[in-house]
Protein backbone atom coordinates (compact mmCIF):
# COMPACT_ATOMS: atom_id res chain seq x y z
CA UNK A 1 0.00 0.00 0.00
CA UNK A 2 1.54 3.57 -1.29
CA UNK A 3 1.82 6.41 1.50
CA UNK A 4 -1.00 8.43 0.27
CA UNK A 5 -2.97 5.59 1.02
CA UNK A 6 -1.76 5.03 4.42
CA UNK A 7 -1.95 9.13 5.02
CA UNK A 8 -6.12 8.88 4.23
CA UNK A 9 -6.69 5.87 6.22
CA UNK A 10 -4.51 7.41 9.32
CA UNK A 11 -6.54 10.74 8.74
CA UNK A 12 -9.67 8.74 8.73
CA UNK A 13 -8.78 7.07 11.71
CA UNK A 14 -7.85 9.87 13.79
CA UNK A 15 -11.31 11.30 13.09
CA UNK A 16 -12.96 8.52 14.52
CA UNK A 17 -10.66 8.54 17.21
CA UNK A 18 -11.79 12.29 17.97
CA UNK A 19 -15.27 11.76 17.35
CA UNK A 20 -15.16 8.99 19.94
CA UNK A 21 -13.29 11.05 22.44
CA UNK A 22 -15.82 13.18 22.17
CA UNK A 23 -18.87 11.47 22.66
CA UNK A 24 -16.88 9.92 25.30
CA UNK A 25 -17.10 13.36 26.46
CA UNK A 26 -20.20 14.22 26.49
CA UNK A 27 -21.81 11.31 28.04
CA UNK A 28 -19.66 11.65 31.03
CA UNK A 29 -21.21 15.13 31.34
CA UNK A 30 -24.70 14.15 30.86
CA UNK A 31 -23.49 11.27 33.83
CA UNK A 32 -22.32 13.92 36.28
CA UNK A 33 -25.31 16.05 35.19
CA UNK A 34 -27.56 13.33 36.61
CA UNK A 35 -25.96 12.12 38.89
CA UNK A 36 -26.08 15.73 40.53
CA UNK A 37 -29.90 15.86 39.76
CA UNK A 38 -30.28 12.66 41.56
CA UNK A 39 -28.56 14.51 44.52
CA UNK A 40 -30.58 17.24 44.86
CA UNK A 41 -33.76 15.28 44.08
CA UNK A 42 -33.15 13.14 47.75
CA UNK A 43 -31.80 15.71 48.89
CA UNK A 44 -35.01 17.57 48.34
CA UNK A 45 -37.10 14.37 49.25
CA UNK A 46 -35.56 14.03 52.88
CA UNK A 47 -37.05 17.43 53.94
CA UNK A 48 -40.51 16.73 52.68
CA UNK A 49 -43.06 15.74 55.58
CA UNK A 50 -45.77 14.90 52.98
CA UNK A 51 -45.58 10.78 52.29
CA UNK A 52 -46.73 11.04 48.58
CA UNK A 53 -44.20 14.16 47.48
CA UNK A 54 -41.34 12.36 49.20
CA UNK A 55 -42.16 9.16 47.07
CA UNK A 56 -42.57 11.35 44.16
CA UNK A 57 -39.25 12.93 44.62
CA UNK A 58 -37.76 9.66 45.66
CA UNK A 59 -38.84 8.54 42.38
CA UNK A 60 -36.94 11.14 40.41
CA UNK A 61 -33.91 10.54 42.13
CA UNK A 62 -33.81 7.07 41.09
CA UNK A 63 -35.00 7.76 37.40
CA UNK A 64 -32.04 10.74 37.23
CA UNK A 65 -29.91 7.53 38.55
CA UNK A 66 -30.80 5.72 36.10
CA UNK A 67 -29.72 7.47 33.17
CA UNK A 68 -26.66 8.54 35.23
CA UNK A 69 -25.78 5.09 34.96
CA UNK A 70 -26.81 4.86 31.07
CA UNK A 71 -25.05 7.77 30.48
CA UNK A 72 -21.77 6.17 32.19
CA UNK A 73 -22.08 3.10 30.14
CA UNK A 74 -22.21 4.85 27.04
CA UNK A 75 -19.29 7.11 28.01
CA UNK A 76 -17.48 4.16 28.80
CA UNK A 77 -18.52 2.45 25.05
CA UNK A 78 -17.26 5.94 23.91
CA UNK A 79 -14.02 5.68 25.60
CA UNK A 80 -13.23 2.24 24.66
CA UNK A 81 -13.68 2.82 20.75
CA UNK A 82 -11.62 5.51 21.56
CA UNK A 83 -9.16 3.59 22.95
CA UNK A 84 -9.38 1.40 19.69
CA UNK A 85 -8.95 4.02 17.85
CA UNK A 86 -5.80 5.21 19.28
CA UNK A 87 -4.15 1.99 18.48
CA UNK A 88 -5.13 1.33 15.09
CA UNK A 89 -3.96 4.81 14.46
CA UNK A 90 -0.68 4.44 15.93
CA UNK A 91 -0.65 0.93 14.00
CA UNK A 92 -0.86 3.24 10.74
CA UNK A 93 1.37 5.90 11.58
CA UNK A 94 3.80 3.54 11.90
CA UNK A 95 2.73 1.69 8.60
CA UNK A 96 2.73 4.94 7.15
CA UNK A 97 6.26 6.21 8.31
CA UNK A 98 7.66 2.68 6.87
CA UNK A 99 5.90 3.47 3.61
CA UNK A 100 7.18 6.88 3.13
CA UNK A 101 10.81 5.51 4.13
CA UNK A 102 10.38 3.20 1.55
CA UNK A 103 8.93 5.36 -0.92
CA UNK A 104 12.22 8.23 -0.05
CA UNK A 105 14.42 4.75 -0.76
CA UNK A 106 12.58 4.06 -4.07
CA UNK A 107 13.00 7.50 -5.11
CA UNK A 108 16.78 7.54 -4.09
CA UNK A 109 17.30 4.67 -6.10
CA UNK A 110 15.36 5.89 -9.38
CA UNK A 111 17.33 9.06 -8.94
CA UNK A 112 20.91 7.31 -8.56
CA UNK A 113 19.64 4.57 -11.66
CA UNK A 114 18.50 7.93 -13.79
CA UNK A 115 21.88 8.86 -12.77
CA UNK A 116 23.67 6.15 -13.45
CA UNK A 117 21.89 5.91 -17.01
CA UNK A 118 23.20 9.33 -17.67
CA UNK A 119 26.50 8.63 -16.98
CA UNK A 120 26.29 5.67 -18.71
CA UNK A 121 24.88 7.18 -22.02
CA UNK A 122 27.88 9.84 -21.61
CA UNK A 123 30.02 6.99 -21.48
CA UNK A 124 28.68 5.73 -23.98
CA UNK A 125 28.63 8.48 -25.93
CA UNK A 126 32.02 9.54 -25.20
CA UNK A 127 33.42 6.21 -26.10
CA UNK A 128 31.76 6.39 -29.50
CA UNK A 129 33.58 9.68 -30.02
CA UNK A 130 36.44 8.60 -29.20
CA UNK A 131 36.20 5.49 -31.71
CA UNK A 132 35.34 7.65 -34.13
CA UNK A 133 38.06 10.25 -33.54
CA UNK A 134 40.31 6.79 -33.82
CA UNK A 135 39.21 5.43 -36.93
CA UNK A 136 38.89 9.10 -38.95
CA UNK A 137 42.58 9.58 -37.70
CA UNK A 138 43.48 6.24 -38.59
CA UNK A 139 41.99 6.78 -41.54
CA UNK A 140 43.84 9.62 -42.10
CA UNK A 141 46.98 7.77 -40.93
CA UNK A 142 46.38 5.46 -43.24
CA UNK A 143 45.13 8.09 -46.49
CA UNK A 144 48.48 9.58 -45.79
CA UNK A 145 50.99 6.68 -45.88
CA UNK A 146 48.88 4.90 -49.22
CA UNK A 147 51.19 3.75 -51.77
CA UNK A 148 52.31 6.93 -53.83
CA UNK A 149 53.11 5.08 -57.03
CA UNK A 150 51.22 6.51 -59.56
CA UNK A 151 50.48 4.00 -62.55
CA UNK A 152 53.18 5.76 -64.93
CA UNK A 153 55.57 6.20 -62.72
CA UNK A 154 58.85 4.34 -62.16
CA UNK A 155 59.83 2.25 -58.58
CA UNK A 156 62.47 3.74 -57.49
CA UNK A 157 64.76 2.02 -55.11
CA UNK A 158 67.90 3.80 -53.04
CA UNK A 159 70.13 1.17 -52.11
CA UNK A 160 73.02 1.84 -49.57
CA UNK A 161 75.47 -0.06 -48.44
CA UNK A 162 77.76 0.32 -45.67
CA UNK A 163 80.43 -2.01 -44.52
CA UNK A 164 83.12 0.36 -42.33
CA UNK A 165 85.82 -2.29 -42.08
CA UNK A 166 85.49 -3.83 -45.70
CA UNK A 167 84.02 -7.33 -44.11
CA UNK A 168 80.72 -7.94 -46.56
CA UNK A 169 80.85 -8.29 -50.04
CA UNK A 170 77.84 -5.41 -50.70
CA UNK A 171 79.20 -4.97 -54.29
CA UNK A 172 78.17 -8.30 -55.15
CA UNK A 173 74.50 -7.73 -53.65
CA UNK A 174 74.23 -4.68 -55.18
CA UNK A 175 75.14 -6.58 -58.87
CA UNK A 176 73.30 -9.29 -57.90
CA UNK A 177 69.80 -6.60 -57.52
CA UNK A 178 70.96 -5.04 -60.77
CA UNK A 179 71.12 -8.25 -62.80
CA UNK A 180 68.15 -9.46 -61.32
CA UNK A 181 65.96 -6.28 -61.99
CA UNK A 182 67.46 -6.23 -65.86
CA UNK A 183 66.47 -9.67 -66.42
CA UNK A 184 62.74 -9.38 -65.13
CA UNK A 185 59.27 -8.41 -67.06
CA UNK A 186 59.10 -5.14 -66.17
CA UNK A 187 63.04 -3.94 -65.68
CA UNK A 188 61.88 -0.49 -67.29
CA UNK A 189 59.60 0.56 -64.14
CA UNK A 190 62.25 0.57 -62.20
CA UNK A 191 64.75 2.89 -61.30
CA UNK A 192 67.86 1.89 -58.95
CA UNK A 193 69.58 4.76 -57.28
CA UNK A 194 73.11 2.38 -55.73
CA UNK A 195 75.39 3.98 -53.19
CA UNK A 196 78.42 1.98 -52.12
CA UNK A 197 80.03 3.43 -48.84
CA UNK A 198 76.99 5.11 -47.78
CA UNK A 199 77.17 7.61 -45.02
CA UNK A 200 74.45 9.47 -43.46
CA UNK A 201 74.65 12.39 -46.06
CA UNK A 202 73.89 9.79 -48.68
CA UNK A 203 70.37 8.26 -46.60
CA UNK A 204 69.35 12.34 -46.52
CA UNK A 205 70.15 13.23 -49.88
CA UNK A 206 68.91 9.98 -51.55
CA UNK A 207 65.56 10.52 -49.82
CA UNK A 208 65.10 14.19 -50.61
CA UNK A 209 66.22 14.11 -54.03
CA UNK A 210 65.67 10.83 -55.08
CA UNK A 211 62.17 10.22 -53.25
CA UNK A 212 62.16 6.62 -53.19
CA UNK A 213 59.53 4.69 -53.25
CA UNK A 214 62.10 1.45 -50.97
CA UNK A 215 65.13 2.09 -49.22
CA UNK A 216 67.68 -0.85 -49.25
CA UNK A 217 70.35 -0.72 -46.05
CA UNK A 218 72.83 -3.32 -46.61
CA UNK A 219 75.55 -3.44 -43.72
CA UNK A 220 75.82 -4.08 -39.81
CA UNK A 221 73.34 -3.27 -37.60
CA UNK A 222 71.82 -4.70 -34.29
CA UNK A 223 68.38 -4.62 -31.88
CA UNK A 224 69.30 -0.46 -31.76
CA UNK A 225 71.42 0.40 -34.20
CA UNK A 226 72.52 1.16 -38.33
CA UNK A 227 76.01 1.37 -38.97
CA UNK A 228 77.04 3.49 -41.92
CA UNK A 229 80.54 4.64 -43.10
CA UNK A 230 82.42 7.92 -43.07
CA UNK A 231 84.49 9.97 -45.40
CA UNK A 232 87.21 8.17 -44.80
CA UNK A 233 88.79 5.82 -47.51
CA UNK A 234 90.62 3.36 -45.42
CA UNK A 235 88.87 0.79 -43.15
CA UNK A 236 87.22 2.36 -39.89
CA UNK A 237 84.44 1.85 -37.46
CA UNK A 238 82.12 4.03 -39.26
CA UNK A 239 79.28 5.66 -37.95
CA UNK A 240 76.54 4.12 -35.68
CA UNK A 241 72.97 5.77 -36.17
CA UNK A 242 70.31 5.03 -33.46
CA UNK A 243 67.41 3.31 -34.53
CA UNK A 244 64.80 6.13 -33.61
CA UNK A 245 67.10 8.65 -35.31
CA UNK A 246 67.27 6.27 -38.53
CA UNK A 247 63.44 6.09 -38.60
CA UNK A 248 63.22 10.08 -37.89
CA UNK A 249 65.74 10.44 -41.22
CA UNK A 250 63.38 8.49 -43.31
CA UNK A 251 60.53 10.31 -41.69
CA UNK A 252 62.09 13.59 -42.75
CA UNK A 253 60.50 13.85 -46.11
CA UNK A 254 57.45 15.07 -47.80
CA UNK A 255 57.37 11.30 -49.47
CA UNK A 256 58.29 8.84 -47.32
CA UNK A 257 58.89 5.32 -48.41
CA UNK A 258 56.89 2.97 -48.81
CA UNK A 259 58.85 0.03 -48.05
CA UNK A 260 62.19 0.32 -45.59
CA UNK A 261 64.34 -3.06 -46.16
CA UNK A 262 67.10 -3.44 -43.42
CA UNK A 263 69.14 -6.94 -45.00
CA UNK A 264 71.39 -6.57 -42.22
CA UNK A 265 71.54 -8.81 -38.84
CA UNK A 266 69.22 -8.53 -35.87
CA UNK A 267 67.47 -5.69 -37.50
CA UNK A 268 64.21 -7.12 -37.11
CA UNK A 269 63.95 -5.62 -34.12
CA UNK A 270 63.66 -2.18 -35.23
CA UNK A 271 61.01 -2.67 -38.19
CA UNK A 272 57.87 -2.73 -35.45
CA UNK A 273 58.62 0.86 -34.51
CA UNK A 274 59.16 1.51 -38.94
CA UNK A 275 55.81 0.59 -40.10
CA UNK A 276 54.37 1.85 -36.73
CA UNK A 277 55.54 5.85 -36.69
CA UNK A 278 57.37 5.53 -40.62
CA UNK A 279 56.35 3.53 -43.83
CA UNK A 280 53.26 0.79 -44.33
CA UNK A 281 55.95 -1.71 -44.45
CA UNK A 282 59.34 -2.98 -43.21
CA UNK A 283 61.35 -5.89 -43.45
CA UNK A 284 64.68 -6.95 -41.43
CA UNK A 285 66.49 -10.19 -40.50
CA UNK A 286 65.49 -11.67 -36.74
CA UNK A 287 69.08 -12.76 -36.43
CA UNK A 288 72.63 -13.20 -37.69
CA UNK A 289 72.48 -13.53 -41.46
CA UNK A 290 75.10 -14.83 -43.73
CA UNK A 291 76.66 -12.85 -46.51
CA UNK A 292 75.73 -15.19 -49.14
CA UNK A 293 71.84 -15.64 -47.64
CA UNK A 294 71.25 -11.72 -47.41
CA UNK A 295 73.02 -11.98 -51.24
CA UNK A 296 70.21 -14.01 -52.41
CA UNK A 297 67.40 -12.70 -50.46
CA UNK A 298 67.28 -9.32 -51.91
CA UNK A 299 68.02 -10.52 -54.82
CA UNK A 300 64.93 -12.65 -55.29
CA UNK A 301 63.03 -10.64 -53.58
CA UNK A 302 63.81 -7.61 -56.31
CA UNK A 303 63.67 -9.86 -58.76
CA UNK A 304 59.94 -10.90 -57.49
CA UNK A 305 59.30 -7.04 -57.27
CA UNK A 306 60.18 -6.12 -60.95
CA UNK A 307 58.09 -9.09 -62.27
CA UNK A 308 54.53 -7.12 -61.17
CA UNK A 309 54.27 -9.06 -57.97
CA UNK A 310 53.09 -7.49 -54.19
CA UNK A 311 55.33 -7.25 -51.19
CA UNK A 312 54.33 -10.70 -49.46
CA UNK A 313 54.81 -12.91 -52.75
CA UNK A 314 58.50 -11.19 -53.26
CA UNK A 315 58.80 -11.90 -49.78
CA UNK A 316 57.97 -15.36 -49.63
CA UNK A 317 59.48 -15.84 -52.91
CA UNK A 318 63.02 -15.24 -51.78
CA UNK A 319 62.74 -17.09 -48.48
CA UNK A 320 61.53 -20.23 -50.83
CA UNK A 321 64.80 -19.24 -53.02
CA UNK A 322 67.19 -19.54 -49.68
CA UNK A 323 65.58 -22.90 -48.37
CA UNK A 324 65.68 -23.91 -52.32
CA UNK A 325 69.47 -23.15 -51.92
CA UNK A 326 70.25 -25.22 -49.09
CA UNK A 327 70.77 -21.91 -47.26
CA UNK A 328 70.23 -21.85 -43.31
CA UNK A 329 68.86 -18.12 -43.39
CA UNK A 330 65.32 -18.56 -44.90
CA UNK A 331 63.57 -18.36 -41.08
CA UNK A 332 65.29 -15.01 -40.58
CA UNK A 333 64.14 -12.37 -43.15
CA UNK A 334 60.67 -11.12 -41.43
CA UNK A 335 58.12 -8.64 -42.76
CA UNK A 336 56.10 -6.10 -41.24
CA UNK A 337 53.67 -4.02 -42.12
CA UNK A 338 51.22 -1.06 -40.65
CA UNK A 339 47.46 -1.30 -39.66
CA UNK A 340 45.05 -0.60 -42.51
CA UNK A 341 47.44 -2.01 -45.14
CA UNK A 342 47.78 -5.55 -46.31
CA UNK A 343 51.32 -6.92 -48.42
CA UNK A 344 49.46 -9.33 -50.59
CA UNK A 345 47.85 -5.90 -52.25
CA UNK A 346 50.78 -4.24 -52.43
CA UNK A 347 52.19 -4.01 -56.03
CA UNK A 348 54.64 -1.82 -56.45
CA UNK A 349 55.48 -2.85 -60.07
CA UNK A 350 53.32 -2.44 -63.07
CA UNK A 351 53.34 -2.63 -66.83
CA UNK A 352 52.69 0.58 -68.68
CA UNK A 353 48.99 0.80 -69.51
CA UNK A 354 48.32 0.23 -73.53
CA UNK A 355 48.17 3.69 -75.32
Amino acid sequence: MSASQYRRQLERKRNQRLAAEKKAGEFRSKESARRTEAARARHAAAKIKSDTTRRSKQRQADSKEREAETAGKEAARWQKKASIYAKEEAALASKLARAESAETDAADRRRKQAQQRIERQAVAEHTTLESRVADTELAVEHFARQLRQPKQEKLRVLILGASAEGDLRLGREQKRIRAAVESALHRDQIELDVRPAATTADLLDGLAKFRPHIVHFSGHSNEALIVFEDEQDGHHEGVIVAAHTFAKAIDATDDPPVLVLLNSCNSAAQIDDLVAQVVPFAIGMAGTIDDSDAISYAAQFYATIANGQSIRAAHLSAQVALEAAGLEGAELPTLAWAQGVEPREAVLVKGPEPG
